[in-house]
């Protein structure tokens, strides 16, 4: 894991409770901050996982054609219904 913190990302509290609309909208932007308090982080402000999945996607099957064109669902569907008889 890697402990290693950008100096920019570093922000005191007070700056913190004075700027709390410039931060939020950082974080909105994917942007995260370690809190300091007396010069000893407190806590970390990180952007929301809104699906819950900590951004681990696997592909599991591609509707692509070979060109990176999506398919039509008539032809996804003929192709499942070969596959299932």
């Amino acid at each position: 894991m890697n402990t290693k913190v950008i100096k920019s990302n570093l922000i005191g509290f007070k700056e913190l409770r004075e700027n709390a609309d410039k931060y939020i909208d950082a974080v909105s932007r994917g942007k995260s901050f370690t809190v300091l308090r007396r010069s000893k982080p407190i806590f970390n402000i990180t952007p929301v996982d809104e699906w819950g999945d900590e951004g681990l996607w696997e592909t599991v099957v591609d509707f692509r054609d070979k060109k990176g064109r999506g398919i039509k669902s008539g032809d996804l569907l003929k192709m499942l219904k070969k596959i299932s008889q």
